[in-house]
């Protein structure tokens, strides 16, 4: 079990180095929409799976940001990005399941590349739906299942597993959308679109209000 564990852990540290050594490129193929998506934030804003901080630059200044991040190896880049913005962030330690927040308290919750590794999918979007005030808003950009029947969707399927492992749980061939449609937003609205990487280029971007 120890040994489990540790490389558990050692999973873990990777992905956190991998994420902030390697976010640019990723950064540069969505700006804009995270710009455009991210513009109108207001209030109390929650984002889960804040990871090493690459949407604090895209943030209004004025915005009160808690996070939620499970990986305690993510937290040390993603304070050193806050202080090099001179943000004061809320960094709190908690799960997508369990959001370390009370009913009925944010204006919007924050996800990017998040819902692909979350274990339970449904109970994360009851959570959102939990402590989003009512008319608040669930901002998303999503990496998806590519269509049923295409060769994409099965290379997705086939290395699942390893992608799994070196991708602190990912899926990479989550139907999303479907699941965001079925968990009782009163609106859903978005659209995809293909990302330049391979494996995980279909992506969903858009915004489900309460």
């Amino acid at each position: 079990m120890a040994v489990n564990q540790a490389c558990g852990n050692c999973g873990k540290r990777l992905f956190a180095w991998m994420m902030a050594q390697g976010s640019s490129t990723y950064e540069q193929a969505v700006s804009d929409r995270k710009r455009a998506l991210f513009a109108n934030l207001h209030g109390k804003v929650l984002e889960i799976g804040s990871g090493t901080g690459p949407n604090l630059p895209y943030y209004p200044k004025d915005i009160d940001w808690i996070g939620i991040e499970p990986n305690l190896y993510m937290h040390s880049y993603l304070r050193q990005e806050a202080e090099k913005l001179g943000l004061n962030i809320d960094l709190r330690v908690g799960t997508a399941e369990w959001i370390d927040a009370e009913d009925n308290s944010i204006d919007a919750v924050v996800s990017t590349l998040v819902l692909c590794s979350v274990p339970k999918l449904e109970d994360t979007l009851q959570a959102i739906l939990r402590v989003l005030k009512p008319g608040g808003r669930f901002l998303f950009i999503e990496h998806v299942a590519s269509p049923r029947g295409t060769l994409l969707r099965k290379v997705q399927t086939t290395v699942r597993p390893i992608w799994q492992f070196l991708g602190d749980g990912c899926h990479p061939d989550r139907e999303t959308w479907l699941a965001l449609e079925k968990a009782g937003f009163a609106s859903v609205n978005y659209e995809h679109f293909d990302a330049p990487f391979p494996i995980v280029s279909p992506h969903i971007i858009g915004v489900a209000t309460k």
